[in-house]
């Protein structure tokens, strides 16, 4: 959206003359008036200086009022049934197929809008307006959008967006249509249910994020590993965008769905743009990066923002590993009580490469199953000398605005890095630094600390579903 610039000019009519001239006006413009009062005597540096910051703050002031007047929802129909179609699929796109949205939520946390999260050309992309349908008297509200495409893009040409509207102010729309012009006929346009409209108490302390599944996923084993582990450090809840796996990972995502651990959210971005496995432009024709992993998580945080205390922000071969404390909810109470007002914590990645392992807990069973065993990959990567380990997050949903993967874009309060001798990322995949000799790896034993609740709970989830 194209910002303006708004101007007054400063009369230079003689104050007497320009005060019997507006005498009946006076009340119209008070901020006005005492600028031309105090401008138009005799000058100096200090009352020129005083001036110009006035006047600045007027022309701000008056900026700000006009945007967010031109924001204001409008009513343009009366007696409507609100008989638009309700969108079902995760990802919608409209009809100029350059904008794709994934789910609205109510966020009152500074004034009362609707925050829609979607895809967008951040270039295509420059004007939206919100419809919202209001009930019993059917009264039709037109809001202009603020489209705000988040900065981490990469280079692609599409890019996670926040698209955000005032909403009336005497009603409570429980669905809102998105359309590129502030006039036609909402019963053509799909309806999307807006969410988080009731806060509600929180039904669980932790759910983790996982964004997004893909490429005929078959890292079984490993899958399973990090599930129970996520489980035995706290968690109640996981949320995973699947594009796609192998059918044998789909027997054990349906054990956990039916368990109560796993949500499913479809994530079929593939079939609308142009998707890279790469997280940076190629400059390959590719329209978004990582099968759209930054939409997915922003989705997720506002998905759980009055369900889950927490949210774990990492990939499915990533365990934030506690070392002082033996789970989350103590790691994280101290966190909060050393850190008050913090509500992100960013745990430092460190990788278990899967090429170097141990012939500890070599179990039989386990080597029919496609996968890496992570509880015999104990040997770290050393740190390198001016390189800074990524970082993924545990974060508290209602302080955040918008997120990338390694860090918060924007949010409510701070951030804290947390020092790796109270917790690490234990991250098995393939190597970084693919030349180091093992005895050049840092042996890490502190995934062993689970080993026996770890091997009896994937040893139940295997017997249900593989074994």
């Amino acid at each position: 959206m194209e910002a303006f610039r708004v101007s007054h000019a400063v009369s230079s009519i003689p104050l007497k003359m320009w005060q019997h001239k507006v005498q009946g006006q006076r009340n119209l413009h008070p901020p006005l008036d005492k600028f031309r009062m105090l401008c138009g005597r005799k000058k100096s540096y200090f009352v020129a200086a005083v001036c110009i910051i006035t006047l600045t703050s007027m022309v701000t002031v008056s900026y700000l009022r006009l945007q967010r007047l031109s924001h204001q929802p409008k009513v343009i129909q009366e007696g409507s049934k609100c008989r638009g179609e309700i969108a079902n699929s995760t990802i919608t796109p409209l009809k100029d197929n350059k904008t794709f949205i994934i789910s609205p939520y109510f966020d009152d946390r500074e004034s009362k809008v609707t925050r829609v999260i979607g895809i967008v050309h951040h270039e295509d992309v420059k004007q939206l307006y919100c419809w919202f349908c209001c009930q019993p008297n059917g009264k039709i509200y037109v809001s202009n959008a603020k489209i705000d495409v988040h900065s981490d893009r990469f280079g692609f040409p599409y890019g996670a967006a926040d698209i955000v509207c005032l909403e009336p102010e005497n009603c409570d729309p429980t669905h809102v249509s998105i359309h590129p012009f502030a006039h036609g006929n909402i019963d053509q346009l799909p309806r999307f249910e807006i969410k988080n409209r009731k806060p509600e108490p929180f039904s669980v302390d932790f759910t983790v994020c996982i964004s997004a599944m893909f490429g005929n996923y078959n890292n079984v084993l490993q899958f399973i590993q990090s599930l129970e582990m996520y489980k035995i450090l706290g968690a109640q809840k996981v949320v995973i965008y699947k594009n796609n796996c192998s059918h044998l990972m789909e027997k054990v995502l349906k054990f956990y769905i039916e368990e109560g651990t796993v949500e499913i959210i479809p994530w079929p971005i593939n079939s609308h743009l142009k998707v890279s496995s790469k997280w940076h432009f190629m400059q390959d024709g590719t329209h978004i990066g990582y099968y759209g992993q930054i939409t997915a998580l922003n989705d997720c945080i506002y998905r759980n923002m009055q369900r889950s205390k927490f949210v774990v922000l990492n990939d499915a071969d990533e365990i934030i590993l506690p070392l002082k404390h033996p789970n989350w909810k103590t790691m994280m109470s101290s966190l909060q009580e050393q850190n008050p007002g913090t509500g992100i914590f960013l745990f430092e990645n460190h990788i278990f490469p899967e090429t170097i392992s141990t012939p500890m807990f070599n179990i039989s069973s386990w080597n029919t199953v496609p996968g890496v065993n992570i509880l015999q990959h104990v040997h770290r990567e050393p740190d390198r000398k001016d390189v800074i380990n990524p970082r993924k997050m545990i974060v508290d949903p209602q302080k955040v605005i918008q997120t990338s993967v390694h860090s918060v874009l924007h949010a409510y309060g701070d951030s804290v890095n947390v020092p790796m001798d109270v917790a690490l990322i234990y991250h098995c995949r393939k190597p970084l630094q693919r030349d180091l000799p093992r005895e050049s790896l840092v042996r890490d034993t502190a995934l062993w600390r689970y080993n026996s609740s770890l091997i009896m709970n994937v040893n139940k989830v295997l017997s249900q579903t593989i074994l």
